[in-house]
């Protein structure tokens, strides 16, 4: 994601989020960290046009899904897989052990692409998102496990 994708980046956000859509100025300061702590991608289709965003923001071997977007038209066709792949994918490259996010209690959709990536859930946030007073459900994915401490049989 550049700069120049946040016109068309932000006419999908609104319709996929209106109550709680994010800012034009909330975007621009997520690319602000761009790559040091930050990755943001973008799905267009074979015209061009922006159909589907993401992003990830990865500190200190913890990642955490910030955004996932497709627009409405596109659903059910990859791109939400093919852009979650692309957010884990670079967890992994930046050597996360977990990846974070939190999805709307009321987005069935969203719970059965996470569920399928191997999400689990691990918590709840109370009227989390507003002015809708809808719970978030806190999902965690583990990456890779840290090779045990101390010695076994086979290293003494």
């Amino acid at each position: 994601m550049a700069d120049a994708d946040l016109p068309a980046v932000q006419r999908l956000e609104k319709e996929l989020f209106p109550e709680d859509a994010w800012s034009e100025a909330m975007f621009l300061e997520e690319l602000a960290g761009c790559p040091a702590t930050r990755h943001y991608v973008v799905a267009q289709d074979p015209d061009g046009r922006l159909v589907g965003y993401a992003g990830l923001a990865a500190v200190a071997g913890q990642a955490d899904v910030q955004t996932i977007g497709v627009g409405t038209a596109r659903r059910r066709s990859g791109i939400g897989a093919a852009l979650l792949t692309e957010l884990l994918d670079e967890a992994a490259r930046r050597g996360c052990e977990a990846v974070f996010l939190e999805v709307r209690a009321d987005n069935a959709a969203a719970h059965r692409l996470y569920e399928r990536f191997g999400f689990v859930r691990v918590g709840v946030r109370k009227r989390y998102y507003q002015p809708a007073n809808v719970d978030a459900i806190v999902m965690r994915r583990e990456l890779r496990r840290r090779p045990a401490a101390g010695f076994t049989r086979g290293n003494q």
